[in-house]
Parts: structure tokens; C-alpha cells; sequence
């Protein structure tokens, strides 16, 4: 699954992934607890794949800082928790990646980013990071011909 089916919703905990559109919206499932709920066109909504971390040359795709992660982490779970300590969290991101914007990339954006690459390497889904860059090979191959 491509992280464009994979979702942020405002005021809900986690990440979701689309199951269904609807008439006025779509279905979508938790990863946290596997809930479906129906989610109405108006409500505000980011795909994962259209999210990016400001760093001091340009903006990252998130897909890249979650390769960054997986790599540093050799595909497991973070060695630091979404709940630890705001320094924690910083020195750990900065590890990640020594280039992002700290003026602009704010603690609760990097815990958002460890607790959703955490969501995503518990349910099998780092996968769709490799799969994008496939997609991609594929597509502009197919514009060549």
C-alpha cells in the first residue's frame, strides 16, 4: 500500500488508511485500532505522501525522512518513544537528519513523524516507501514510449 492511501486526520489519534469512498467522502481504517469511520469530504485531511520536513536547502519528502529513519533503525521499531522528552526527540531527529530547519520543524511534528513511522513499521507497511520509487520508474518509463 502506497503511502497516497495513508492518512493524517486532524483531531483523531494515529494514522488511517482509505478503505472505501463514499458519496461525501471515504471510509477510512485505523492503524491503531483497526476502527473504520466514515470521514466527511469538509474534514481536514493530509496524505502522507504530500507531507514534507523543512530542512535548511529545501523540503523533504516525508517518504524520504521515513528511509532515513529505516535506515538508522535497520527496519525496526525507533529506539526512542513518540513520548519521550522534547531534547530526546530533537537529538534523535537531528540524527536523522542534521539539516532540518529547527526554527521551523516543531517537537510535535517529530513526534508525529516517530509515532507514524512507528505505526507503519508495526503494520508491515514500510514497504510503499520502495514501491513509490518503482511507481515512479515505471511511469516515466511508460511516458517514454
Amino acid at each position: 500500500m502506497s503511502l497516497d492511501k495513508i492518512l493524517s486526520i486532524s483531531g483523531k489519534p494515529g494514522l488511517y488508511k482509505v478503505v472505501t469512498p463514499t458519496r461525501n467522502g471515504f471510509v477510512a481504517e485505523s492503524l491503531l485500532d483497526n476502527k473504520r469511520i466514515t470521514v466527511n469530504a469538509h474534514s481536514n485531511v493530509s496524505v502522507l505522501s504530500e507531507i514534507a520536513v523543512y530542512t535548511l536547502k529545501e523540503e523533504l519528502p516525508l517518504r524520504e525522512v521515513f528511509k532515513k529513519i529505516r535506515t538508522k533503525e535497520n527496519g525496526e521499531q525507533t529506539s526512542i518513544s513518540h513520548k519521550d522528552d522534547k531534547s530526546v526527540l530533537e537529538e534523535y531527529f537531528f540524527e536523522v537528519l542534521p539539516d532540518y530547519d529547527e526554527d521551523r520543524v516543531y517537537p510535535s511534528d517529530i513526534k508525529k513523524i516517530v509515532q507514524w513511522y512507528n505505526l507503519l513499521q508495526k503494520h508491515d507497511m514500510l514497504g510503499a516507501l520502495d514501491e513509490e520509487k518503482e511507481e515512479t520508474k515505471a511511469d516515466a518509463s511508460s511516458e517514454e514510449e
